[in-house]
């Protein structure tokens, strides 16, 4: 678990110092929402549906602090390096890297313990991963409409 804690706390670091790509407003409204998003999906398919988790059956403050850790500073390294002037081509292989990472790392946390499957398989969340990814994109095109009309 501690292995883990330090990858989160290395993704934070590096997405500190990291040239930004984005503007302040737009980094704060897509990691709450992806913070949001992602406690709202653990909600649900972990505490409602009980088909993974972490650490152990129920709430923990450990993953509560893992939730506030990853999803934010995962979100933000995938929308500042966002390849939004390529082409589709190029885009689509972007958010395919993102999400073979996801999944690696996803099983690299099921061997620790950190998280475990009730009925969850890996393949459900290779499907989904893009899906996420491209609704975090969409979020940030609306922010940007939304930061425009101001």
């Amino acid at each position: 678990m501690v292995y883990v804690f330090v990858f989160f706390l290395i993704l934070d670091i590096v997405s500190f110092f990291v040239p930004k790509n984005l503007s302040r407003i737009e980094i704060y409204a897509t990691s709450f929402f992806a913070y949001a998003f992602g406690l709202t999906t653990d909600v649900v398919f972990d505490l409602h549906y009980n088909l993974y988790g972490y650490l152990s059956p129920g709430f923990q403050w450990p993953s509560m602090l893992a939730i506030i850790m990853y999803f934010p500073s995962v979100s933000f390294l995938f929308l500042n390096f966002f390849p939004f002037h390529k082409r589709m081509r190029f885009k689509m292989i972007y958010i395919f890297v993102w999400s073979v990472f996801s999944v690696s790392f996803e099983w690299l946390t099921l061997q620790t313990d950190f998280f475990y499957y009730n009925g969850w398989k890996l393949w459900y969340s290779a499907v989904l991963y893009p899906f996420i990814f491209l609704i975090l994109v969409c979020n940030l095109k609306l922010v940007r409409k939304q930061s425009a009309n101001r």
